[in-house]
């Protein structure tokens, strides 16, 4: 990762990152805000439109923390910039997705509906032409990646018929269901 860590990060034009403190970066762009805090390990130098990460020694950990620390920055800035997103697939009969304000109603073949309370910072919505295709986007990787394996927890696909919810680009094993036993 130190091979990462070395480069600097280019702040892109309509970007502003400041550092408040020793080691809290603030990166506010158009398409919202978001803040960061440092391992104190890890040093932070903003300069001619570029992020660099420095580190003090030679360690194992601090060429870690540094390459580490350089991609979550570069996260920042693709997310303030563009956005990210993650797509998931609701398939089975009968299972259907409504997001209610900010509630994410979900029928999943349980006795009950199930509603999810959507983080402040993620935007989830439901493809028009298909229905059973659910966007999950916003500006923090983390929290998506986090919003998206949290609700495709609420019924995961299953081996058999591969009913439940999956990424749009995830692909699930199946297995045979029961063979018949032929007697002699």
């Amino acid at each position: 990762m130190s091979r990462i860590g070395k480069n600097p990060v280019k702040i892109p034009s309509g970007v502003t990152a400041e550092k408040k403190d020793s080691n809290i970066l603030f990166v506010k762009g158009p398409k919202g805000e978001l803040t960061f805090s440092c391992n104190p390990r890890i040093k932070l130098e903003i300069a001619n439109g570029e992020i660099k990460c420095l580190r003090d020694s030679e360690s194992k950990t601090d060429r870690s923390l540094q390459g580490l620390t350089r991609t979550l920055v570069h996260n920042m800035m693709e997310g303030v910039t563009k956005g990210f997103e993650k797509k998931l697939e609701v398939i089975g009969v009968g299972y259907r997705v409504t997001v209610q304000g900010s509630k994410l109603v979900l029928n999943l073949g349980h006795s009950h509906p199930i509603d999810y309370q959507i983080p402040k910072g993620i935007k989830i919505e439901i493809d028009k032409e298909k229905k059973n295709i659910l966007i999950v986007s916003g500006t923090d990787k983390q929290m998506i990646g986090e919003t998206a394996a949290k609700i495709r927890s609420f019924r995961k696909p299953e081996p058999y018929k591969g009913k439940g919810i999956r990424y749009l680009d995830e692909h699930i094993v199946r297995k045979a269901g029961k063979a018949a036993i032929k007697e002699k």
